[in-house]
């Protein structure tokens, strides 16, 4: 196993190399250049130009971009902000927490609404329960996450005002972005659910299970939801690597300094290693949780233990 956890780290660099490559690309393509936006178009064209000299976005495409991977693998060194000139690793740094908190709860909470109502929406199929849990699912997984969130600041934040806007001075400043994240995730998770434990419940061990007079309980439980965790656990990895990168928009609705608040400014203003920071930090963590994905898949199923074994 410590030999395929090696070869999938391996795997994540080419990966890395080519979202390095096409982000790169479409911000280096973009109208405009950083002087002129952080100046303002009031500016000389002769501090301009010493601007980008200074930056280095007078240099080619080329020779800019391999600048940028030589520095960042052997000095792990992403540049300095265009805007703030801090060190983008420091930035990065500052704004992870607030970017994992939000995920991670939100995870948690899609799951404890998704899963459940998935099982029994299987476990009642076609009842009133079934029929509603699916019109929920599909309610949920349809609603987009901007048009939640502002949704839940008018009602909660503005007529009601149980919850802040924005900042992150307390819990109950990250109560609405976790709903606003967890809710669309969690219709999908139903969805995923119910099919797995569907397919699950019509086996032929399930019926053996039955016919032996085992409680339904524990049929439900410690046989059919044991054996479909496989899909739902790759929903849930899906998931959270969903959150991490749909929390660029959630962020910036409810103006949380996180990595999609930061990525977000680093667009506006053209930006290039601040953006390039977060989105490799990204495209990092996603390949990780795939990781940790696959090797869950190995103490669930002792038959891919043994693939990994070889």
């Amino acid at each position: 196993m410590i030999i395929y956890v090696i070869k999938r780290l391996l795997l994540i660099i080419p990966i890395m190399l080519a979202v390095s490559f096409i982000v790169f690309t479409i911000m280096s393509l973009t109208p405009g250049d950083p002087a002129r936006i952080i100046l303002g178009p009031e500016a000389p064209q002769e501090a301009v130009d010493q601007l980008n000299t200074e930056l280095g976005f007078d240099r080619p495409f080329l020779y800019r971009f391999a600048n940028f991977i030589i520095g960042a693998v052997t000095r792990f060194d992403f540049g300095f902000s265009y805007r703030t000139s801090i060190p983008v690793v420091e930035e990065v740094r500052a704004r992870v927490p607030v970017s994992m908190r939000v995920a991670f709860n939100a995870i948690l909470l899609a799951t404890a609404i998704g899963i459940p109502l998935g099982i029994v929406s299987a476990v009642k199929q076609y009842t009133f329960i079934d029929n509603m849990s699916r019109v929920m699912g599909i309610f949920l997984a349809s609603v987009p996450a901007f048009w939640l969130g502002l949704m839940l600041i008018y009602v909660f934040s503005l007529r009601l005002g149980i919850f802040p806007t924005s900042g992150i001075g307390s819990w109950r400043n990250y109560v609405l972005p976790m709903v606003t994240l967890a809710l669309p995730y969690s219709g999908i998770q139903l969805r995923f659910t119910r099919s797995a434990m569907l397919e699950t419940i019509r086996q032929d061990y399930i019926r053996t299970v039955r016919a032996k007079g085992v409680p339904e309980g524990i049929v439900i439980f410690s046989h059919a939801l044991k054996n479909a965790l496989l899909p739902i656990i790759t929903i849930i990895g899906v998931s959270f690597g969903g959150l991490l990168g749909g929390a660029v928009l959630t962020e910036s609705i409810f103006t949380l300094p996180g990595l999609g608040t930061m990525i977000v400014s680093g667009i506006r203003t053209k930006d290039i290693p601040i953006v390039m920071g977060g989105t490799l930090f990204f495209a990092m963590m996603f390949g990780i949780i795939m990781l940790v994905v696959d090797l869950l898949y190995a103490f669930v199923d002792p038959r891919i233990k043994a693939k990994y074994s070889r």
